[in-house]
């Protein structure tokens, strides 16, 4: 990112950060959608990778509007996060079961919050800079990603960490 000048430039660049954070995300989530025990945990990241496209081409749609370079800047942030799930899940993570579901549920939620954060800058941004439309679209990707955080968190509670406990 170059040095910003103003309140939009941050906007910018929040942007295409999220739309970076957000393919690390998906190319996780596809690789992982099979793992899970839980068929309710599958169908949250079934969903979940679906959504984050949806998310990834509003993130496009929004940058076009603005007549800046439609393109992404590599989300460190989100990468870190990402090798950390591809550790825990996919190279020294449990075997196939309820643990690795909770396991899952962790790095799933970890990578979550960060796009809660990120959409929900993004959106206080358009609020400040008057982009009534950006902000109503950002507040509503916000909701459904925190919606999706909130599902795991109930399947946690009710289900995947109760049979980890059993495992």
């Amino acid at each position: 990112m170059s040095k910003p000048e103003n309140l939009q430039d941050l906007y910018t660049h929040e942007l295409k950060d999220l739309w970076s954070a957000n393919d690390q995300m998906q190319r996780l989530v596809q690789k992982i959608v099979d793992k899970p025990a839980s068929a309710k945990l599958k169908t949250l990241l079934s969903k979940s990778e679906k959504s984050i496209g949806e998310h990834t081409d509003l993130l496009k749609e929004l940058l076009s509007n603005h007549d800046v370079k439609v393109s992404k800047e590599h989300c460190k942030g989100m990468e870190g996060l990402v090798s950390e799930g591809k550790k825990h899940i996919l190279e020294e993570g449990p075997d196939a079961g309820p643990l690795l579901d909770a396991v899952i549920v962790a790095q799933y939620q970890r990578m979550t919050h960060y796009g809660i954060a990120g959409f929900g800058t993004a959106a206080a941004y358009a609020d400040a800079l008057g982009h009534k439309d950006d902000y109503a679209k950002l507040q509503r990707a916000t909701k459904e990603i925190y919606g999706g955080d909130e599902y795991a968190t109930t399947l946690a509670e009710t289900s995947v960490n109760l049979k980890a406990n059993k495992a």
